[in-house]
């Protein structure tokens, strides 16, 4: 079996940044080491840092003291003020490219801009970005959603890991209804990289596999690509959901990895593939 991986699977600079400050965090801290919520989408990872002493919690109400690591997708401005009220110390390892859209949402807030926000209404990232308004965001998948998030002056902001198509077509819809149009491209580069990868290996190949969290929404937009794309893809989190029959008259394997899986999984996935 023939596999190849794609160029930019794996860790971004941005979970490589948010996992030093975690274990950093985890080596040299004192006390209790919590994160609200998963500091990265990836099942793994997290347990490693478990292991290590950092603890993820649903709310604050579960810690007593200790230091608060702020996951890769940031945390809204009323949380971070609650952590400080309750004295726990900060140690934030939101993405930059995470606090760029947060600060790019609150400016256009501040020059009087009605905030649009292009991505999953529940993700984390974009609680993160709408939590930094004081004023509520339309929050769309689609220029479908649009709706009411009219007016004379829009400001777009769009989740780091969106596709580039989703944001244009929002942009294009807004600017048959709208006066004035504000668009900040706060698409991580990592983002768009990884897909123009993506896609370029599964031209080549028979069958994709695609690494990672499930509740990773980057990952899972790889292999929605691959399969848009016409090829037999599947979304994996590690190697032992592989199953043979896959790759029955195939030859070619292509892999790639969404920016929360580390390489280690990666690599582990390629061994069994080449052993089948």
């Amino acid at each position: 079996m023939n596999v190849t991986v794609a160029p930019c699977a794996g860790f971004c600079f941005g979970v490589k940044r948010a996992l030093k400050l975690a274990f950093d965090a985890a080596h040299e801290g004192d006390g209790p080491m919590v994160t609200l919520g998963p500091i990265i989408h990836n099942p793994q990872v997290v347990a490693k840092l478990e292991q290590e002493g950092l603890r993820v919690v649903e709310s604050l109400e579960e810690t007593d003291g200790g230091t608060l690591v702020v996951r890769s997708h940031g945390l809204p401005r009323t949380v971070l003020k609650d952590a400080l009220d309750r004295g726990l110390e900060i140690v934030d390892a939101t993405c930059p490219f995470v606090k760029m859209a947060q600060d790019r949402a609150a400016q256009l807030e501040q020059d009087g801009y009605h905030v649009v926000v292009v991505g999953e209404r529940d993700h984390p990232e974009v609680l993160s970005i709408t939590g930094s308004l004081s004023s509520d965001a339309a929050v769309v998948t689609g220029p479908e959603d649009l709706g009411g998030a009219t007016g004379d002056r829009i400001g777009v902001v769009c989740q780091t890991t969106q596709p580039i198509d989703r944001l244009k077509a929002v942009v294009s819809r807004l600017l048959e209804t709208s006066q004035e149009v504000k668009v900040f491209n706060t698409i991580c580069n990592a983002t768009s990289e990884r897909q123009v990868n993506a896609l370029e290996l599964a031209s080549r190949v028979d069958v994709m596999l695609i690494v990672g969290g499930r509740n990773s929404a980057n990952t899972r937009r790889l292999w929605e690509l691959c399969r848009e794309a016409g090829r037999d893809a599947y979304h994996i989190e590690t190697a032992t959901e592989l199953d043979p029959a896959w790759f029955e008259g195939t030859s070619d394997v292509g892999v790639t990895g969404g920016a929360s899986t580390p390489q280690w999984i990666i690599d582990d996935v390629v061994r069994a593939v080449e052993a089948i």
